[in-house]
Formats: C-alpha cells, structure tokens, sequence
C-alpha cells in the first residue's frame, strides 16, 4: 500500500489543486489527496501530511501524524493553533525564496534610496526639482532578522554597495556585514541606520517590536521597510512616528489583518508605500521539489528535516 499523504489548507480551489498536481509529480509513489477526499479510516492512517494554513480542525482529526511539512516559510499561524499538538512542524526552507526576498529588498531599498516618493510627491505637485545623489557606500541599511533570507538579502545589498549592518537573535558572523545581536545592540544600530529592513518572524519576542519606544530610537529621518509580519509593527505608533518626521517614509507589504481593510489610515498617509503581501512568493514548483525531497527521505531513511522550535516558535 503506498503513503498517504493528506494536504490539508484553507486555499483556494485552483491553487490548492496545483499544489496536489506538483507533488503528485515529485512523489509518485504516494498517495497525495486533498484533505476533504479522506474516508475516517484513510485519516487515521497518515502520518505525514502537507499543509497550507490548515484548519486546527481538519488537523485534528488525522490522530496519528508524527510531523506536518508547512509549504510556507512562516509558521507564526501554525504556532498559534498547533503547537499543542503532539506532532512536529517544518517549515519551508527554499533558497528560491531567499533570492526572491533578496531581490525584493533590494528594489524597494533602491526605492528610497533615490528619493523615489518624494519623486513621485514633485510629479503630483508638477515640480521639476533635481534631489542630491548619495553614494551607496554612504547609506547605511539595518537589516533586522538573519536567517536565510536576511543573509542573502544582505549579501545583495552589499554586492550593489551599500554599508549594511544586521541584527538577530543570536550572533551571527557574514563577509562585508556587520552584525548585531541582544537588546543593547538594536538600540545602536537604529540609531545609525538610514534604511531598516525588517526580515524577522512573528514570535513572542517580536510582536509589537515596533512600538513608540522602538521608532524613537530610529535615526531621525530614517525609512522603514517591513517585510516581516505586519504585528511586528504597532500601526498607531507607526503613524506617530511618520507625523512627527522621526521617520520619513515606511514601504509596508505585510499587515497585522490581510487584506487590508479600506478603511485603513495606512492606505491614504502620504508617508506610506503599501504593498499587496508580494515581497516574496512562494513557487509552487520549486518548494514541491523541497517538500517532497524531505518526505521521500523520511520514508526510506526514517529522518526527520529540521523541525520548528516551538518553544522560539521558529
């Protein structure tokens, strides 16, 4: 009898039946079928299941899972409603993503680094004004968070010429960066920064991270980049932060609620650019080739891929 393996999500029709396709196409030997397409009995057989933003419910009634593997780099949902759960977590590990994040950080730095929103202010207001240039080597980029996407996106900054600093949980050692690490550290390294970007999980630790005290340790005039998780930031501080002139502009593509509702202050603040949670997808393609690498290991050699930390929530 071949593995059944269960993918369990909330997605939409067309996106989760793609996911299926591709993973049928890695793992031939298996046996993969949407959640819903489970008897009782086939339920209680899997051990192993793929998941996107799985329902506690549905996850619930597959009672005999030893470990799920998440198609998504952030598992801060999963933490919330599964980490009781007896079973263990992986997360997506996909060096595609990193060159993806990488790039995005890269254009939206750009972005403020050659004043493109007050460009964009002078063509509303049909001023012709020429801004001084600034060398790369002369702007200072913070990024925080160094896991897999933060040193590639680091690496990238560096290779365009740019004077980068990074700050993480643990010390962390990378070629042309330097880098921070404890709660000391980050208050120095805000207050040298012209560019933060901001790259770290949702855990305990960092939700509501950016609050009022955190941008008053900002450099004045600094920007913000946030392509983390939108509860890293405190909204209302955010925009204090922004009225006041501590910072200059924040580019912001993830949201404590998405999508963002309309009624949002964020949509309208002329200090903010906002971005439909695009800074990095997910390619189907290439986290099913990963995704199905890690299960086809585990049913022959028994090995488990690097597992979540619950206790870090990461």
């Amino acid at each position: 009898m071949c593995p059944l393996i269960p993918f369990v999500h909330q997605l939409e029709d067309q996106e989760a039946d793609q996911w299926c396709e591709a993973l049928r196409a890695q793992l031939p030997d298996c046996d993969i079928r949407q959640f819903s397409q489970l008897s009782p009995e086939e339920q209680s057989r899997a051990t192993v299941a793929v998941v996107a933003n799985p329902s506690p419910g549905d996850v619930a009634q597959l009672p005999n899972l030893k470990w799920v593997h998440s198609v998504w780099a952030g598992v801060e949902g999963m933490m919330a409603s599964l980490a009781h759960m007896p079973f263990a977590i992986v997360r997506l590990t996909d060096p595609q993503l990193a060159q993806t994040m990488s790039e995005a950080v890269l254009a939206w730095v750009m972005y403020l680094h050659r004043d493109m929103p007050h460009y964009r202010q002078q063509q509303s207001a049909s001023q012709w004004r020429q801004l001084p240039y600034t060398d790369p080597a002369n702007r200072h980029i913070a990024l925080l968070g160094l896991g897999a996407l933060g040193q590639e996106s680091a690496l990238r900054l560096v290779d365009n010429g740019f004077r980068v600093s990074g700050w993480s949980r643990s010390a962390k050692c990378i070629d042309a960066v330097r880098c921070y690490s404890g709660e000391q550290s980050l208050s120095e390294l805000l207050s040298e920064a012209d560019i933060v970007v901001n790259l770290l999980p949702l855990t305990p630790a960092t939700e509501g991270l950016m609050d009022r005290a955190f941008f008053h340790q900002v450099k004045t005039g600094a920007s913000l980049i946030n392509f983390g998780r939108g509860a890293t930031v405190v909204e209302s501080d955010l925009l204090a932060a922004l009225d006041s002139g501590q910072l200059s502009h924040a580019v912001l593509d993830v949201f404590a609620q998405e999508p963002l509702p309309p009624e949002s202050l964020l949509w309208r603040h002329p200090g903010i650019t906002l971005l439909p949670h695009i800074s990095a997808p997910t390619s189907i393609q290439t986290a099913s080739r990963i995704v199905a690498a890690n299960i086809s290991r585990y049913l022959l050699q028994g090995t488990l891929p690097e597992c979540v930390d619950k206790s870090r929530g990461y």
